[in-house]
């Protein structure tokens, strides 16, 4: 599997927007409607990647505790579908009811959301505060499929702990390590 990660958008960056399908609720669904009172997470992920699989649980547990504090949850999956099926809508539907998404799993058809965020691979996680403006990008936690780490959230958790505290969320951020975005070709 490869293990790409994320390209780091800078610190401050106003998250881009969208209006993209939520496989979901079958509704096109815009980040103006979604944003969080307090911020917002915004994950690119897919339903066949071994490393989003192995965060999966986490995510839906961080969605749950932080979504009642102020913090939205969206997931976006960017990836080919011609190339790979797997990661179609209509299998993101089943996918979501399966893990007990809290969160919308949008559909970026065009790619033009991932590569507006800079997005590498999935999982690939952004936070952005009430302002919209980046606080956080990389990693979930130090854990990996197969590398014998527990899995926390404890990189994404203290970055959402901070924005609801109103404390500088700390520069010191690892990149995020998952499977490339499969791009299609141009």
């Amino acid at each position: 599997m490869a293990r790409t990660p994320s390209n780091m958008l800078p610190l401050g960056t106003k998250a881009p927007d969208f209006n993209l399908l939520d496989t979901v609720s079958h509704n096109t669904l815009s980040l103006d409607g979604l944003k969080g009172e307090k911020g917002t997470v915004i994950m690119f992920i897919c339903n066949h990647c071994p490393f989003v699989i192995h965060v999966n649980p986490m995510i839906v547990k961080l969605a749950k505790e932080y979504q009642k504090k102020g913090i939205a949850f969206v997931a976006i999956s960017s990836n080919d579908v011609e190339n790979y099926p797997q990661d179609a809508p209509h299998v993101m539907t089943e996918k979501a009811k399966e893990e007990g998404y809290t969160f919308p799993y949008l559909y970026d058809e065009t790619q033009e959301v991932a590569k507006a965020y800079d997005a590498a691979c999935t999982p690939d996680f952004y936070l952005f505060d009430a302002d919209m403006a980046l606080v956080y990008r990389g990693q979930l936690d130090d854990s990996r499929p197969g590398n014998g780490v527990p899995l926390t959230g404890q990189d994404l958790e203290r970055a959402i702990e901070s924005v609801l505290k109103n404390e500088k969320v700390s520069e010191n951020q690892k990149p995020s390590l998952g499977c490339n975005i499969k791009w299609k070709n141009s």
